[in-house]
């Protein structure tokens, strides 16, 4: 298959990377770079010379989330195959990520500079996930409606997943690392290195093995309720789209100002990410 989105490499013996490939828009998670990554991935998966992937960003950051310009679609049938009607579209980017969970391989999140709304949803769907110390890791998009893929609760714990759904403000790599979102983070200028070490000693596993012992830890997950959880919140994000905020945004987004211009007004009085460099 021939790539418009993403870039496909094997940095070392037995380690696939795919690179996330827009970044003049921040890498945003389109219909058609979703489908693009799970084609990847499940080649790798049946593929005896790969026992590892890593998923990175190309420029300046991991990614900015999805694709609020272009169609859920682009006119093909999606990663992941849901229902229509309400909730269509947060259940298809939902179980495209979950669906990670029951790949035999591992797949590695190598996170640096921002990494918000749907792309931190992509790095919650994956094994391990590594960031750069200063990465800039949340949730925006709850100033204006609700997550599709509801991690917050889960991987940062009941207190700060609620500070970040009621403030859509980032955390660190640091942070990240230290409240249980992130695996490890690193200082950004050895993250590459660092993650391509950690895949390659990972790869040193018989896939036979590690298939096993990665579904111990997913099975873990299950019998705690987080998949259960992680469905129910895509009802939740349905019913968020048909509130008056969260129709305002949308008309903002489609008027004169564009999708830049409603972001920026999203953001303006917290002074941050579009309407602030610090």
């Amino acid at each position: 298959m021939t790539y418009e989105r993403i870039i496909v490499d094997e940095p070392a013996p037995l380690v696939r990377r795919i690179t996330l490939d827009n970044p003049d828009k921040r890498n945003p998670l389109g219909a058609t770079m979703r489908r693009e990554i799970m084609h990847a991935l499940r080649a790798h998966d049946v593929d005896d010379s790969v026992r590892v992937t890593i998923i990175r960003g190309a420029g300046k950051c991991f990614s900015a989330g999805y694709d609020l310009a272009g169609s859920p679609t682009d006119g093909e049938p999606p990663a992941y195959q849901s229902a229509d009607g309400l909730g269509s579209y947060p259940r298809e980017v939902t179980e495209t990520w979950m669906s990670i969970w029951d790949l035999a391989k591992p797949v590695i999140a190598q996170i640096h500079s921002y990494c918000l709304a749907g792309g931190t949803e992509l790095a919650t769907g994956c094994d391990l996930v590594y960031v750069a110390d200063d990465a800039r890791i949340g949730y925006p998009a709850v100033r204006f409606g609700t997550p599709d893929m509801q991690w917050h609760a889960w991987l940062l714990g009941p207190k700060l997943g609620m500070e970040l759904m009621l403030t859509g403000d980032w955390i660190s790599g640091v942070e990240a690392a230290q409240s249980g979102f992130a695996t490890r983070s690193y200082p950004a200028e050895e993250l590459e290195a660092q993650v391509l070490e950690k895949a390659k000693r990972i790869a040193m596993i018989p896939t036979d093995i590690a298939q096993i012992n990665k579904r111990t830890v997913h099975r873990g997950m299950a019998v705690m309720g987080f998949p259960t959880a992680i469905r129910q919140g895509t009802e939740l994000c349905a019913l968020t789209m048909g509130t008056e905020t969260f129709q305002a945004f949308i008309a903002e987004k489609d008027s004169e100002g564009g999708l830049t211009g409603a972001l920026s007004k999203r953001d303006a009085k917290f002074g941050d990410y579009r309407t602030s460099e610090a």
